[in-house]
């Protein structure tokens, strides 16, 4: 968990540093982090453990936040996209708001994406983006290091 801590806090540390978007200021640009999990149903041994290798037909978690870093602060209104490249082809998945009023502790976005039968095995490329109610935008994109990349295996 510590890890996870981490990793995120680098990540917006890393995105805070990225140069805003043509015609954005620093204070107007969403700050995006999260992480890849397995996304089988609740009480699945697996489910929500941090993964980056997947086989076809297993369910990939996106868990994603957007900050506003003017107010600290997430606009659940916010829409955020995961892009996926592989194969040929770009497939987008919408995220939704996973707090809830029974669960309001979890303040970020989730999408599930099962990996097709027909993917290759290799890099699945992806990004998420955001864009708020008040036009805000933001982009994620994971480290460009192999080892760590969303990975489809046999």
């Amino acid at each position: 968990m510590k890890t996870l801590y981490i990793c995120a806090a680098l990540a917006v540390v890393a995105l805070l540093a990225t140069p805003p978007l043509a015609g954005q200021s620093g204070g107007e640009r969403l700050v995006l982090f999260g992480d890849i999990v397995y996304f089988y149903p609740p009480g699945q041994p697996k489910n929500c453990l941090l993964n980056n290798q997947f086989k076809r037909g297993e369910p990939v978690g996106f868990r994603m936040n957007a900050i506003n870093p003017a107010s600290g602060k997430r606009d659940r209104a916010t829409e955020l996209v995961v892009h996926l490249s592989y194969g040929g082809r770009t497939v987008d998945v919408p995220m939704r708001d996973r707090q809830n009023e029974k669960q309001p502790e979890r303040e970020f976005w989730v999408a599930k994406w099962v990996v097709p039968d027909d993917a290759p095995t290799g890099v699945v490329r992806y990004t998420v983006t955001a864009k708020d109610p008040q036009g805000r935008v933001g982009e994620f994109k994971p480290f460009d290091v192999q080892a760590s990349q969303l990975t489809i295996v046999q």
